[in-house]
């Protein structure tokens, strides 16, 4: 099972400010729970949820950790591969989930098939992963408004899955 083809996906570079992404999207009405984002595993934040520990002795460094973690528990999914993930929309879990054949859902980019990327797609992402942040709409008519806030950001690629899909139905 997969999510309907009304979403739109943007690739960025590790360096990309993920907040100021979620900002603007939020500004332009997409709801955080509509986001699902994947992180490369050498990402910045990876090494941070990868290190939090409960018995960390700094309190600073477990309020940073804990606030990070609220932050991304608050999206629709977050998966970082190799590290772990966090699921809050039923829809994402669904998804996700269907598409889980490896020892751990959070193994390797191929958990993207799920929400309707193709193998060879999703193995792609996986060898180019910096970021990439999926949004769901749950109006078919916001897919292009999404994918033109996505590139507005700073994607380096962004599309909708339908546009995805009719160029995938071309070649």
């Amino acid at each position: 099972m997969s999510l309907n083809t009304a979403a739109a996906y943007g690739m960025y570079s590790q360096e990309v400010a993920l907040n100021e992404v979620v900002h603007t999207l939020n500004q332009a009405g997409f709801d955080n729970e509509d986001i699902c984002m994947m992180l490369s595993p050498t990402h910045p934040i990876a090494a941070l949820v990868r290190d939090a520990s409960l018995f960390n002795s700094e309190c600073a460094s477990n309020a940073v950790t804990a606030g990070l973690i609220g932050w991304l528990s608050g999206f629709g999914a977050v998966l970082i591969p190799t590290v772990g993930f966090f699921i809050r929309s039923q829809a994402f879990f669904r998804a996700l989930m269907v598409s889980r054949e490896g020892p751990s859902l959070c193994g390797n980019a191929r958990t993207l098939v799920g929400l309707g990327f193709s193998d060879d797609e999703a193995a792609r992402f996986e060898n180019q992963l910096g970021v990439l942040v999926y949004v769901s709409c749950p109006e078919s008519a916001k897919t292009m408004w999404a994918c033109e806030v996505l590139r507005h950001t700073g994607a380096r690629e962004a599309a909708t899955m339908e546009q995805r899909l009719t160029a995938t139905a071309a070649a």
